[in-house]
C-alpha cells in the first residue's frame, strides 16, 4: 500500500507537548464510484481543532475515536475520479467542509440539514483529515473552487467562512439592523463583512485592539473593547448604541455569551456560534431549534450549527478575507501554538 505523510493525533494532550506526530500512513484510495481523490494543497487551522487536540470536548465525543488526522477546512486538486463522477474532472480544484459525508436519505438530509444526519462523517475526526497529503470524498460533498482563488485563501472559507455566513443569516439581517459581533478572530472578521453586505450596522467587540482595527477597516460601524466588568461595559454600549437588535457570539467564554445576551433588546436574537461551559448553550446537542430563551420575552436564542451544505455556494466569492499566514506542511504545530483567542 502506497503511503502518505500525515499529522496524526493518537492521544489528546496539551499542545505544548506536541501531541501531533508526523507519520506515514496508508494513502487514501477511491473505494466507491462516486468518490474523488484530492491531493491537498491547503488546509486551514481552526481554533476548534485546538480544543479537540487538547481533549477539551471529550465530554461531547470529540474526538470520537483515536487515532485521527485533524483538519476540516481544505482545498485540493482532483487527481483521480470514480467511474460515476460527473461533477469533477481531473485537474479541477475542490474544497471540503467539516461535513465529509451524510446518508442523503434520512429526514434531516431531505430537509437540507445534512449536518444533523445521524450517519454523518466529520472531516478530521477519522484518518481522513486535512493535515495530510491526500483525501477522498464523495463528489456531492465537495465544492469547486474558482481558478481565480488561491487554495490557501479559499481553504478557511470552508469552515470559518460558512460559520460566519450562517451566523449572520441566523441573526436575520436587514437594512440598518444593529448587530453586535462578539469576538473578531478568524470567523468574526468574516461575519463583519457578511453583515455589511446585508447593510446592517455592525458593532464589533473584542479584547484586542488590533482585532478591532481589522473590524473597522472591514466596515464595522463602531468598535469597542470588551471588558469583564459587565455593568460598566453594558453601560457604555447602551450609551453609544442603545440595546442591540441582535448579537453573534464567536468568543468561547461564558462571560462574553452572558454579556451579549444582556446587550440585546427584548425580542432580539442572540446567535451562539461557539462553545462554553454553560450547559444551556451546548451547540453539539442542538437541533437547530429557536426554543431556548433566557428570561421572559428577553430574546430568541439560536444555537448555531454548521450551515447546510446546499447553501455553502452562496458564501464563496462574497467575501474578501483579511491578511492570512501561509505555512508549510510541517507548520501546523507552529500555528496551533499561537494565541487564536478573541
Amino acid at each position: 500500500m502506497e503511503k502518505m505523510r500525515a499529522m496524526v493525533l493518537s492521544e489528546c494532550a496539551k499542545i505544548e507537548t506536541n501531541p501531533l506526530k508526523p507519520t506515514n500512513i496508508d494513502k487514501h484510495q477511491i473505494e466507491r464510484s462516486n468518490e474523488i481523490l484530492l491531493k491537498i494543497e491547503a488546509c486551514g487551522v481552526c481554533h476548534s481543532q485546538l480544543n479537540g487536540i487538547e481533549g477539551d470536548w471529550k465530554h461531547v465525543g470529540i474526538p470520537d475515536t483515536l487515532p485521527i488526522v485533524p483538519g476540516h477546512e481544505l482545498v485540493g486538486k482532483v487527481i483521480e475520479i470514480g467511474n460515476d463522477v460527473t461533477k469533477f474532472k481531473i485537474g479541477d480544484r475542490a474544497g471540503i467542509t467539516p461535513l465529509l459525508e451524510a446518508c442523503k436519505k434520512c429526514q434531516y438530509c431531505d430537509e437540507g440539514k445534512e449536518y444533523l444526519c445521524e450517519s454523518s462523517k466529520i472531516t478530521g475526526e477519522t484518518l481522513k483529515g486535512g493535515y495530510s497529503e491526500y483525501i477522498t470524498v464523495i463528489e456531492d460533498f465537495a465544492t469547486k473552487v474558482p481558478d481565480s482563488m488561491k487554495s490557501e485563501y479559499a481553504a478557511p472559507l470552508f469552515c470559518a467562512g460558512i460559520t460566519a455566513y450562517k451566523a449572520v443569516k441566523a441573526a436575520e439581517p436587514k437594512l440598518d439592523k444593529k448587530i453586535g459581533i462578539f469576538g473578531i478572530g478568524g470567523v468574526g472578521h468574516m461575519a463583519v463583512q457578511f453583515a455589511k453586505i446585508e447593510k446592517c450596522k455592525v458593532i464589533a467587540f473584542s479584547r484586542t485592539q488590533n482585532h478591532l482595527d481589522v473590524a473597522k477597516r472591514l466596515g464595522a460601524t463602531d468598535t469597542m473593547v470588551f471588558s469583564n466588568d459587565q455593568e460598566e461595559f453594558l453601560g457604555k454600549v447602551k450609551e453609544r448604541h442603545g440595546l442591540l437588535d441582535a448579537a453573534i457570539v464567536f468568543a468561547p467564554a461564558d462571560i462574553v455569551t452572558d454579556t451579549a445576551i444582556k446587550s440585546v433588546k427584548k425580542g432580539g436574537i442572540i446567535v451562539i456560534a461557539t462553545i462554553g461551559k454553560n450547559p444551556e448553550f451546548n451547540v453539539f446537542e442542538s437541533k437547530d431549534s429557536d426554543a431556548l430563551a433566557k428570561g421572559i420575552n428577553k430574546a430568541i436564542i439560536k444555537i448555531d450549527d454548521s450551515m447546510s451544505y446546499k447553501d455553502f455556494a452562496l458564501a464563496v466569492g462574497k467575501i474578501l478575507r483579511d491578511d492570512y499566514g501561509k505555512h508549510t506542511f510541517d507548520g501546523f504545530m507552529e500555528v496551533l501554538h499561537k494565541d487564536l483567542g478573541m
